[in-house]
């Protein structure tokens, strides 16, 4: 059984425990949004840290779902993973290429402690700080050899649409939203065409940038906790967080486990979802029909 990692780890951390861990994978887990027109395989092959492996979220995901990049079965994730040659007592280090410091990655670290993987470490500052520190950057990529995984989900980890639903009545958990403001208000539209911007009844908005610092860390405990309450979570009432497909989301994710809740949840489907089936009520927006 993989131990409790801690979940954030710097650049020196890991240059130096890559010398020393035996069973410790490195995973790229660049993802970007297709209007942004960037191929983040691609810039894997050109560069990356030396020994990573590539973690592509719309490759190991629910490839039946009409949604992007939703988590698989716990037998795609267990076949994806074993086939990076990771274990269930391996340390995965995960990072991404971001120019925020971490986009995508946060997913991942979500994605495998979902399934039940501890041993889960996110590279804080990303490959930007990792190369602006002069740390060495490989060029060439070896497939490691596959191995066996088992996956195992925390079903209360995860929220679906009859969940979130429902809550709107029962309030049995706070709901925040991470895109930015101009996107929950209702304001500037949404990147994902036939999908208008505006959020939950009820939600929170904490931006997912507004967790990092101008350098793309993440911020330190007491400001985040500190931004926590200025939002008005609860941080004794259980929360799901959420953003267009769940990938920003998990930034609020790390931060709350980084601050101490206990119980935190990702609503899947996400924006993209809600808006296709909410009936008009529940999507509250300052601009309707401005974007359509």
């Amino acid at each position: 059984m993989a131990l409790q990692a801690r979940a954030l780890v710097t650049s020196k951390w890991l240059a130096e425990a890559v010398q020393v861990q035996r069973k410790m994978r490195i995973l790229d887990t660049s993802w970007y949004l297709p209007k942004l027109r960037r191929n983040a395989k691609s810039e894997f092959k050109q560069k990356h840290i030396p020994g990573a492996a590539f973690f592509d979220i719309d490759q190991c995901c629910d490839k039946t779902s009409p949604l992007d990049h939703m988590l698989p079965s716990e037998t795609g994730f267990s076949d994806y993973v074993g086939d990076l040659g990771i274990e269930n007592d391996t340390h995965v280090v995960v990072y991404d290429c971001s120019e925020f410091g971490e986009f995508a990655a946060p997913r991942v670290w979500w994605m495998f402690r979902v399934f039940g993987h501890s041993s889960v470490s996110l590279l804080n500052g990303g490959f930007r700080n990792w190369e602006l520190e002069g740390r060495p950057v490989g060029h060439q990529s070896k497939r490691p050899a596959p191995t066996e995984y088992k996956a195992t989900l925390n079903r209360s980890w995860v929220k679906t649409y009859e969940d979130m639903l429902d809550n709107l009545d029962t309030k049995r958990f706070q709901v925040v939203d991470a895109r930015p403001s101009g996107r929950f208000r209702g304001l500037d539209p949404e990147p994902r065409d036939n999908t208008e911007p505006g959020h939950i009844p009820g939600s929170i908005n904490i931006p997912f940038h507004s967790l990092l610092s101008p350098t793309g860390h993440f911020l330190p405990k007491d400001k985040l906790q500190d931004l926590f309450v200025r939002a008005g979570v609860d941080p004794s009432r259980p929360m799901c967080v959420l953003c267009g497909s769940a990938v920003t989301a998990c930034h609020v994710a790390l931060a709350a486990h980084e601050c101490g809740h206990q119980e935190v949840s990702v609503y899947d489907g996400s924006w993209s979802e809600w808006y296709t089936r909410a009936v008009p009520e529940h999507v509250i927006s300052e601009g309707r029909g401005k974007h359509v």
